[in-house]
Parts: C-alpha cells; structure tokens; sequence
C-alpha cells in the first residue's frame, strides 16, 4: 500500500480511504470468508473491520506493515463475531455443519480448501485457520480464544482428521 495514501486517509480523505477500500477489500473479504460462512455477518465484520482501520490508522507506526495490520484486524473481529455467536465451543462429538453428501457438488478444484472449512464446525475451523493458515502458535490461540492449550491441539487434531477423511472419502 502506498505511504502516501495510507497518510491521506489517516487525515480522513474519503477518496483516499475509498482507494484503500477497493484495494483491501477483496482480500479482506477472503480472509473473512475462512472463519465465517454467513455473508451477512462476513459482510458485518468487514465494514466492522474498515472502521477500525480508518479510525486506528493513525496508530500504526509503520505504513509497511499495513497489509498485515488490516489482516489482523480481521481475524480478530472475525473471532469476536465468533465469540458473540457462542459457537467457537464445540465438542469432539460436533457433527458436520452441512451435509457431506452436498460435498462433491460444492468443493471445486480452484476453492478446494476454503469450502472444505465449510464442513468444519465454526470453532474448529477458526482453530485450524489461526494455527495451519495464520501460522498462530497454540499459546498464543488459547489466549485470543480464551481457551487452554491441550484444547487448541486437539480441536486442530480433530480438523485435520475432518479434512482428511473428506479428502478420501471424495477423491479430492
């Protein structure tokens, strides 16, 4: 993102954060997507997301890092919206959220991991995107999630199994 526009924004220049938008917000949008599957509440956490971003811009000290700034912003509102659903406690015995007989229509070669995600309980699946995507450490996940350690690995453990069973079970 260019210095100079990240400065126009921080002085609230619409056009100037309306160019930030555009530029952001389809990689936002995907980063949101992985933890949520509703596109109301994607939707919800991305304008939550850009708010934040251009009412905090002008703490971020370094304007290289900007990109990595607005993506953590996301996660962290994706996993409030997450906690405010209730549904990031989940047991071993969750089921799918959907069907797996819907999995050989919707899994698409170019999409494969994202609608996969899908099959994951949410909480599950926000484990397995902080730790396996995000590259968060299980410490570190058991504190945004208010969770213990031993619960992170073995929600990871339990995607993983998820994932790979889906993956052999439909020749992906």
């Amino acid at each position: 993102m260019e210095k100079e526009l990240l400065i126009e924004c921080q002085r609230n220049d619409r056009n100037a954060q309306r160019k930030v938008y555009e530029k952001m917000a389809g990689k936002l949008y995907t980063v949101c997507k992985r933890y949520l599957k509703n596109d109301e509440d994607i939707e919800e956490v991305l304008a939550d997301t850009f708010y934040k971003i251009f009412t905090k811009l002008n703490q971020l000290q370094n304007h290289d890092i900007f990109e990595a700034w607005a993506k953590k912003i996301a996660v962290n509102e994706c996993l409030q919206k997450l906690r405010s659903m209730k549904s990031l406690y989940i047991s071993l015995d969750d089921q799918f959220v959907e069907s797996p007989d819907t999995l050989a229509d919707t899994v698409s070669f170019e999409k494969d991991i994202l609608k996969l995600l899908n099959f994951l309980p949410e909480g599950c699946r926000a484990i397995f995107n902080l730790f396996a995507i995000e590259g968060y450490p299980h410490k570190e996940i058991a504190t945004m999630l208010s969770i213990s350690e031993g619960t992170s690995k073995s929600q990871l453990n339990f995607a993983r199994k998820k994932l790979q069973k889906l993956l052999v079970n439909h020749n992906i």
